[in-house]
């Protein structure tokens, strides 16, 4: 009988291999293609793809960028298995560049990691400099924001909102916005862009 780690590991390997055939079919290649490209000959891949065997992270690299994704990827359906939350404490956001970088905000991303398919995009943003020109931005899908501290006046296509603590803002992406007065400091506000997505 299986002891515990025996059997997730078996559980990682079928996942992992599912994933990987589910992105190969889905762009069309075929085993041999993938194998070529990812440098491993086609029965290992489907042996993978099988998840009869279990490959190492340099082989995984090699097929996730084979396929043109993160390597992360190969593993969100194991990690959906096994938990649907993603627990991100305080000041532990990842710190990532945004247009706004270069103008003196701060964009913590408080969610990633999401698979194939980017659904949403949670930021916490903090403004602690007034000395340069902000830029306007335009995206897709709808962005939310929840002010949480400081006061700001933003501007959405031609209307500016005085936004303070407790208030919120919706609107669509497509639309250029962004901060026009930074009128009271530390600002800092949540960002929530969600992306449309097409059924499939």
């Amino acid at each position: 009988m299986e002891n515990s780690n025996e059997s997730r590991m078996t559980a990682l390997e079928e996942s992992v291999g599912a994933a990987i055939r589910e992105l190969r079919l889905k762009e069309g290649l075929t085993i041999a293609e993938v194998s070529e490209l990812a440098g491993i000959s086609r029965g290992m891949l489907s042996k993978i793809e099988t998840g009869s065997t279990m490959a190492g992270m340099d082989t995984l690299a090699r097929i996730a960028r084979a396929l043109g994704v993160a390597m992360s990827v190969l593993f969100s359906k194991y990690d959906a298995e096994t938990s649907s939350a993603q627990h991100v404490r305080k000041g532990a956001g990842m710190e990532v560049v945004r247009r706004g970088t270069k103008s003196g905000h701060t964009y913590h991303l408080l969610a990633y990691g999401q698979g194939a398919v980017k659904l949403f995009e949670p930021f916490l943003i903090t403004m602690e400099d007034d000395s340069q020109r902000y830029p306007t931005f335009q995206h897709p899908g709808t962005e939310f924001l929840y002010m949480l501290s400081g006061c700001i006046a933003y501007r959405s296509g031609n209307q500016t909102y005085v936004l303070e603590p407790g208030d919120s803002l919706t609107f669509d992406g497509k639309v250029a916005h962004g901060p026009e007065k930074l009128l009271k400091f530390p600002i800092k506000f949540l960002s929530v862009i969600v992306y449309p997505h097409r059924a499939a």
